[in-house]
């Protein structure tokens, strides 16, 4: 089953600092897929408003099923977006297995982002995070 997930930087640049999909040859295919949902993040944090900022919850949920995928959002309170990307065939992965998926990977970004070594806005090279990653994409799949 494929999976794909991706890290994506603030506004208004919006270039992936991270992605990782599996199987690996359908990266390229899924960039497509990711772009189309930072539309509809956008669209869910101006609809949100003030409510997003006072909340202490960042999870976004389904922003929108396909025929194949279900794709699933999550956005910091620095703006930068986690995009999950899922087959929909997979009705074993609940809402709040998703949830806690994202809030891991969000603990795993401060710990990257706590690294005096790295410099924001570059791309994620960590082991530590590779392994997190793999570890949590084996799950779903």
């Amino acid at each position: 089953r494929p999976v794909l997930l991706s890290v994506i930087c603030s506004p208004p640049q919006n270039y992936p600092l991270y992605i990782r999909s599996i199987p690996t040859e359908n990266e390229l295919k899924f960039h497509y897929t990711v772009h189309t949902s930072l539309d509809v993040v956008d669209e869910k944090i101006s609809a949100m408003g003030k409510a997003l900022v006072d909340q202490r919850e960042l999870y976004l949920g389904l922003l929108y099923p396909t025929e194949d995928y279900k794709v699933y959002g999550y956005v910091t309170n620095s703006k930068v977006k986690f995009v999950m990307v899922v087959d929909s065939s997979n009705t074993a992965l609940r809402d709040n297995e998703i949830r806690s998926m994202f809030r891991k990977l969000h603990n795993s970004y401060t710990d990257i982002m706590c690294n005096p070594f790295y410099n924001p806005g570059d791309r994620i090279n960590s082991r530590a995070f590779d392994n997190m990653v793999n570890s949590m994409m084996m799950q779903v799949c």
